[in-house]
C-alpha cells in the first residue's frame, strides 16, 4: 500500500448515533481520524474525514466492508476511498 490514508465520507438522514457508530468501526480496525468535517443540513447528515492507519497489514477490503455494514445498519451511505484513488479521481 502506497498511502496508509483513506477518504471517509457518509451522507443520510440525521439520527442519533451516527457518529458514534461509524467511529466505533473505525476503531476495531484501528483507523485514527486526521481531519473531519460534520455538517447537518435541514434532516441530510453529511460528514467526511480524512483518515489514516499505520498497521502495514490493514487490510481496506474487510474495513470497507464493515463500514458499509455499518452504514445499512444506520441508515447512512457509506463509501471509503483510499487517498491516492480519490486524488486521481477529483485532480483537474
Amino acid at each position: 500500500m502506497s498511502s496508509s490514508r483513506f477518504v471517509i465520507t457518509v451522507i443520510g438522514i440525521d439520527r442519533v448515533g451516527i457518529v458514534a457508530g461509524i467511529t466505533a468501526v473505525m476503531a476495531k480496525h484501528n483507523v485514527n481520524i486526521v481531519d473531519i468535517s460534520q455538517t447537518i443540513m435541514q434532516d441530510l447528515f453529511t460528514m467526511i474525514m480524512l483518515a489514516e492507519v499505520k498497521d502495514a497489514t490493514f487490510d481496506l477490503s474487510a474495513f470497507q466492508n464493515s463500514m458499509t455494514e455499518e452504514g445499512r445498519r444506520l441508515g447512512v451511505e457509506v463509501k471509503v476511498q483510499h487517498e491516492d484513488a480519490f486524488t486521481c479521481m477529483h485532480r483537474i
